[in-house]
């Protein structure tokens, strides 16, 4: 009887302990945010909140004359009050746990974004999966109106978008919170961002107009990286240097470059694969940093005629020539970062600290005043062509008058 009264017991505790579904939302009370943008107008934050519309995106009944989504736009001394404001304009709560883009303006950046992300880290409703970027010539809310192909919800588009250019067009790069607030914890590195422009017919490109032809008069267009001090945004890299950024970096995944022939034309490669180690050293009391690359290949396009692939000699030679080009290039783009923007956004001071602690530990606090801007670096870059395709020959060699 007394074990019986023990189990008793144990069921009726284990019973308490279960939380149910006390705190449940139904779908159909939550307004679905699956893109957000935050502008800096006149001392106060404006957001701007893309809500994926339910009945126009469901299969059966899409293409109906309402837009796919909808933009909630609000004003606030703070990101959370602006939030709550869009309540009184919205008929559900805003729900931000599928969030998939997030867009800040120039003018939101360069003031600071430490208190945006303080307030994106600690919220538990936004998962830390989302893309941020920074909006350039526009603000997010007008960003955030343009109309979109192939994906109904422009929010996918964006997303979608950024993760194949980051994967195969090495200029774009997609970032999510938890790697930009790595970025801004750590001593060594200052973060950077993609840049997102429109395109083409603003006024067309926030109507329907703007998809229901071939043409698409306006588009939504990755552009450059933003170069960031700490929080705030103080210059922008050219699509060349984004390319020669994160070759250092070692992060590009697929890309696309060339080599010009000695009369006329290219040979296209296709980058496979990258590798970039950084080591740093001490020569005099000064900080050095050893760059190795190493990138994989293949020969895409023969625009030159009398190049004879079937020769290792000839294979080899492009290898060479490659090498220095993309030599000249990473030279150039840490000059330009050292000389102009004057910080670290490539995270030699973290593999200074890595090989040197004691060294770091007294050259961190003037680093980027000091240090960095007159970094000797010391680049290696390996390349290795690793196919040429189905034919050694190009057709150019056949062409005859």
């Amino acid at each position: 009887m007394k074990r019986i009264l023990a189990l008793l017991l144990i069921h009726i505790v284990i019973t308490l302990l279960l939380s149910g579904c006390w705190n449940r939302r139904e779908l159909n009370e939550l307004a679905i945010a699956v893109a957000a943008g935050v502008d800096w107008v006149d001392g106060r934050y404006r957001l701007s909140v893309q809500v994926a519309v339910p009945g126009q995106v469901a299969a059966k009944r899409s293409g109906g004359p309402q837009a796919p989504a909808t933009l909630y736009t609000a004003e606030g001394d703070t990101i959370f009050e602006a939030a709550r404001r869009i309540t009184q304009i919205s008929p559900r709560k805003i729900y931000f746990s599928h969030l998939r883009m997030f867009l800040m303006d120039e003018a939101m950046t360069r003031e600071g974004i430490a208190k945006v992300l303080d307030l994106l880290s600690r919220d538990h409703e936004f998962r830390p999966d989302f893309y941020l970027v920074v909006t350039r010539g526009a603000t997010a809310e007008e960003t955030l109106k343009i109309m979109t192909t192939m994906e109904t919800i422009p929010a996918n588009k964006l997303y979608d978008s950024l993760q194949i250019s980051d994967q195969v067009w090495s200029p774009s790069m997609a970032v999510t919170l938890d790697q930009l607030m790595n970025d801004l914890t750590s001593s060594g590195k200052h973060p950077v961002l993609t840049g997102l422009v429109i395109t083409g017919n603003r006024d067309i490109g926030e109507t329907k107009k703007n998809v229901e032809n071939i043409y698409t008069p306006s588009h939504l267009k990755y552009s450059g990286l933003a170069v960031f001090k700490l929080d705030k945004l103080i210059g922008w890299l050219n699509e060349k240097d984004s390319r020669g950024y994160r070759l250092i970096r070692g992060d590009v995944k697929s890309s696309v470059d060339f080599i010009p022939c000695r009369n006329e034309g290219k040979v296209i490669l296709e980058t496979l694969r990258t590798d970039a180690k950084m080591k740093g050293r001490i020569v005099q009391s000064r900080p050095e940093m050893d760059i190795t690359i190493n990138i994989e290949g293949n020969i895409a396009a023969v625009e030159c005629s009398g190049l004879d692939l079937s020769q290792p000699a000839t294979v080899r030679d492009l290898e060479v020539e490659m090498e220095e080009r993309l030599t000249q290039n990473l030279e150039s783009v840490i000059n330009k970062v050292q000389t102009e923007h004057k910080v670290d956004i490539f995270g030699f001071g973290e593999a200074l600290r890595r090989s040197h602690p004691k060294a770091w530990k007294e050259m961190k606090e003037d680093w980027n005043d000091r240090y960095f801007p007159n970094l000797q670096t010391h680049i290696h870059v390996d390349y290795r062509i690793r196919r040429t395709g189905t034919t050694n020959d190009s057709i150019l060699n056949d062409l005859k008058e």
